[in-house]
This record gives structure tokens, sequence and C-alpha cells, in this order.
């Protein structure tokens, strides 16, 4: 019988890449997104893979969101807590609601995702959790304060859940991107693209879909011995 997969932000970007490859691999797929109806729509017409919407910052709706997805899809052996913001601006810049709006979805979103599943998954002696967390929650971020701590922190919920879990075969493990070509990367400026390219030894920019394979491996059985761990995916720019 196939695994569900639960893909959170999981319409567009990173997260679009991520339901496809998991799809490829035989999962029933269930991608949930914040507010693009069209986008979501689009997406489903294109793959045939459910959206479900709502705000992983909200815990009621998580819930009753997850509650639904299970109704209709299965119980979710895998979650991928995708779902991301940014509201950028230098500390001395930063009012406490982009730092709230961005702890509420990066951070406490992952609660969110996971919780609600996680008492399932210990039944069921199976579960992988994978977050997708950011380079720059391993190195910082100029005017990224609120983002990288969220990022930060998602490395750390990893690493307790996977103490947690293990004896009950769930798996919990983080993959920190580098700079990717999504549609947020790509409407930079060229400039600024270039100066980013520049940093980055792979002399380019990651591709959602290497994201993606990377997602694939860790909810596969093969991954079933790596736990707590993360995969810097960033063509050499960064080492932990």
């Amino acid at each position: 019988m196939a695994r569900t997969a639960l893909v959170t932000g999981g319409s567009r970007g990173i997260g679009a890449a991520i339901s496809k490859a998991l799809k490829a691999e035989g999962y029933n797929v269930a991608a949930t997104y914040a507010g693009n109806d069209e986008a979501a729509a689009a997406f489903t017409a294109e793959t045939g893979i459910k959206t479900y919407k709502w705000n992983v910052a909200d815990y009621d709706e998580s819930v009753a969101g997850i509650a639904k997805v299970e109704a209709e899809v299965g119980p979710v052996d895998v979650v991928v807590a995708n779902a991301g913001i940014t509201r950028d601006a230098p500390f001395h810049k930063m009012t406490p609601q982009q730092w709230h709006e961005v702890i509420d979805t990066n951070l406490t979103g992952v609660f969110n995702t996971v919780h609600p599943v996680w008492n399932g998954m210990r039944e069921r002696k199976f579960g992988r959790v994978i977050v997708i967390s950011s380079i720059n929650g391993q190195k910082g971020q100029f005017a990224q304060v609120n983002y990288a701590a969220t990022k930060a922190g998602d490395l750390g919920i990893v690493k307790s859940l996977a103490q947690e879990g293990a004896r009950a075969g769930i798996t919990a493990n983080a993959i920190c991107p580098g700079y990717i070509a999504t549609e947020m990367v790509m409407a930079v400026p060229e400039k600024v693209r270039e100066s980013i390219i520049g940093q980055i030894p792979a002399g380019r920019l990651g591709e959602p879909e290497e994201i993606a394979r990377c997602v694939a491996f860790l909810a596969s059985d093969d991954a079933g011995f790596i736990n707590g761990s993360t995969i810097s995916a960033n063509g050499g720019q960064f080492f932990v």
C-alpha cells in the first residue's frame, strides 16, 4: 500500500519539486498552500496532486487541514515541513511584526505541521519528518535575523525529534538548501544574482529538483539509519 506524504508549501518552488518527486516515487502526495488559489489549481491540473489551503502558523487550522488530508488521502507517513516566508530588514529597522510573522510560520509552523501527525507515526511504528531549513540558518545572513533564527531553530527541532522518534521507527532530518533557482531568486536583479553565484564554488544556482531528490532519499526505507542529520545542499558555499 502506497505511503502518504504531506508537503507544506508544496505547490510552488522547491515545494512543488518535492511534491512531484515524491509522487514519482509512488507516494500519495498532498500539498498545502497559503493563499495563491490560482497557482494551486494550476499545479493540481498539471500534476494530479491534491492541494489543501491552510496557514501553517495556525495550530487549529493545521489540525483541521491534516485531518482532512488523512481522511481523503491516507494517514501521513512522511511530512515535509517546507512552508516558509521572509520579512527581511536590518535588525535596527526590524519590527516586532516582521519578527513574529517569520517566527510563527517558519518555526512554530513546523511544530504545527509535525505535532498532529506524530502520534499516528508512533502508533504505526514508522515515520519520516523532513524539515527544509536553509544555509542562512547555518551561517546567518545580513537583514535576516528573524529568518536565520527560525531556520537554526528548525535544526534543533530535528535533532530533538530524532531522539524521541527513533525507537518508534521515526526519523527526523533536515535539508539546508543554498541559493536555488526559484521564482524568488530569479526575480532579483541580474547583478545581485551574479554576485550570489560568484560566492558559490559550483558556479551556479541549485535546481529545485536537486533538493527534491534529497527529500526523496530521506523519505525512503534506504535512509532508515539516517536520523537527526542535516544535508547541506549549497554547491560548496558553506561547510558545517
